[in-house]
């Protein structure tokens, strides 16, 4: 599956996410790129909140993890300030990326920064600014 979109504001993002949401099934990791501000942790918050989340889904760049639960546990990744795969592995990461014993749904930010660490994530989306208000999100993956 590969789906392009380009959406101009928050409603069309929570439309799109609400839409994600429902090919999402545990186990399943999803990796995040695009630029600082782009709207990464935006698009998660939305997805949570489609997945029956009610807790404040914030952007977990000084924690590194930010767990939530709605109708499925979410875990939320921020590799910004991690350099290599060892240092995720350091800190314990890797158990998160075993769909053998994965227990929920994992969002990775940054994943180009942990190198090889996550192996066959499910989705790959990737948020490119094109304005003030819009961006376009390119989604590439296997509908489970």
């Amino acid at each position: 599956m590969k789906l392009r979109v380009d959406i101009f504001g928050l409603d069309q993002l929570a439309k799109l996410a609400e839409a994600f949401s429902k090919t999402l099934k545990t186990p399943a990791i999803v990796l995040l790129k695009g630029d600082l501000g782009s709207g990464k942790t935006t698009f998660v918050k939305e997805v949570a909140r489609a997945l029956g989340c009610k807790d404040l889904v914030t952007s977990p760049t000084f924690t590194l993890l930010n767990q939530y639960q709605g109708k499925e546990k979410i875990y939320h990744f921020d590799m910004y300030r991690l350099s290599s795969a060892e240092e995720a592995e350091e800190v314990g990461f890797a158990e998160y990326f075993d769909k053998n014993t994965l227990d929920g749904i994992v969002f990775v930010e940054w994943p180009e920064n942990v190198g090889d660490l996550i192996k066959n994530p499910d989705f790959v989306v990737e948020i490119t600014k094109t304005g003030q208000k819009s961006r376009r999100i390119v989604i590439e993956g296997e509908k489970n």
